[in-house]
């Protein structure tokens, strides 16, 4: 099996979860933050649906570099619109793992700000870190969020306590 096979069954099985956990997101309460120091609701879901969307910069593109982009964060106003972003991100992300040439792996990938480089790695470390743990760190702390809000929190890996009716 070829790793972008292996990848993409991956991403398909973690999307379900993630898309599950993203439906329950109030964005009514958009600004709600557990602690100073964190994301606001909204933000931290947001950046959820967008993470499956990083294959291009990942994979795709050799270089990330922060100084020659303009990423402005989206502000979305519904649970539908942040369902719709990760739908779409998410075919296409699906489209580039049906596509990439197996050798786009081995080739090495840098993450800069300018002239200050953060690090350089093989891509299919990149994807692995960024792509897919970075999504699921992520998601786990959006599931704490829904906790403190208490919502019930959804099983990603069999029931949780909600699931079970604890």
């Amino acid at each position: 099996m070829k790793l972008q096979e292996i990848l993409l069954a991956e991403l398909k099985h973690e999307a379900i979860a993630t898309r599950k956990i993203l439906s329950l997101v109030p964005l009514d309460q958009y600004d709600y933050k557990p602690h100073e120091k964190s994301m606001t609701l909204g933000r931290l879901a947001t950046h959820v649906a967008e993470i499956i969307g990083w294959w291009k910069e990942c994979l795709i593109l050799d270089v990330l570099d922060f100084s020659a982009g303009d990423f402005t964060p989206k502000v979305l106003k519904s649970t539908e619109e942040l369902l719709a972003l990760f739908d779409d991100l998410m075919a296409k992300a699906e489209k580039i793992l049906t596509e990439v040439d197996e050798a786009e792996f081995e080739k090495m990938w840098t993450m800069r700000n300018g002239e200050q480089i953060y690090f350089t790695m093989p891509k299919a470390q990149v994807v692995r870190t960024w792509c897919l743990n970075h999504l699921y760190h992520h998601r786990a702390q959006l599931g704490v969020y829904l906790r403190l809000l208490n919502i019930p929190v959804p099983g990603s890996y069999g029931p949780s306590a909600d699931d079970m009716g604890g």
